[in-house]
Order: C-alpha cells, then structure tokens, then sequence
C-alpha cells in the first residue's frame, strides 16, 4: 500500500518536495559522429523555462490535492523544496514518467511543441518518501554555468 501523501510529520527527512527532472543531452549533447553535424545545444535559460514549464503544469494538475494545498500555502510560500535531478536522454525521461504513472504518482511530463519531444518532468509535491524510491538512482543536476 502506498504511503499517504497528505500525512503530515515532524521529520525533515520527509518534508513536501517537488522533483524536478532535467534532460542533461539538451545543454549537453554527445559528440557528433564522424562526419555528422555538431548536435546544438539549449542556452541556459532555454533549459530553465522548461523546468518552469513543468513545474507550474504539475503544480496546477495537482492543485485540489492537500499536498499541493500545504506546498502552495501562505505560510509554505518562503520554505517550498524542489529537488533538481537530470537524466541523460528523452527515452530515460520517457521511462521515468511511465513509472511514475504506474506508481500513481501525479507528474507533469512537459512535451515542447511544435518540436513534440518531451524536455523536463516535475513532479506534484508530495513527501519525500513516497517519491524517493522511484527516483534515488537520479543524480541532482549539478552542471556547471560557462
């Protein structure tokens, strides 16, 4: 049975956090092949809108859901926790959203149009611990600006 996720606790350990998923190929494409154009990669603000995408769509898809009620409210508004994580393609991210929806987690998969290829998830805020098994194996985006 899935833990409640509009339980509340004392535990910082498993406070409301919103995951937000990266793809890191967008500002960091492999190298081309030989004799292959040099893939293009997204400018830093390109990659951050499409966080913001993301996050503002699972925010309002989610947004009857206590969880998302406390996350959003007055006294929330200046301590809200987003973890950033990157995968290293659309197929990983693609998959990552498909287990999300089998684990009946609400997310955001953000799709850029008219391109049609998927950019960023973020997730609904929820504990900590009813998300965390799914996604542990994700490191946090760190890239370096410049």
């Amino acid at each position: 049975m899935a833990a409640d996720p509009t339980a509340t606790t004392n535990s910082t350990s498993d406070v409301l956090l919103q995951y937000v998923v990266l793809r890191r190929d967008l500002w960091q494409p492999k190298k081309a092949a030989e004799g292959e154009p040099e893939p293009w990669a997204w400018p830093l603000g390109a990659v951050v809108a499409q966080g913001c995408h993301a996050s503002t769509a699972a925010l309002w898809l989610s947004r009857d859901d206590a969880s998302t009620q406390s996350y959003c409210s007055d006294s929330n508004l200046d301590h809200m926790h987003k973890a950033v994580l990157e995968v290293k393609s659309e197929a990983q991210l693609r998959n990552l959203s498909a287990k999300l929806d089998a684990a009946g987690i609400k997310h955001k998969l953000w799709i850029e149009q008219p391109e049609n290829y998927a950019t960023c998830l973020a997730t609904a805020p929820l504990p900590k611990s009813v998300v965390y098994p799914i996604l542990k194996k994700f490191n946090l985006c760190k890239s370096k600006i410049g």
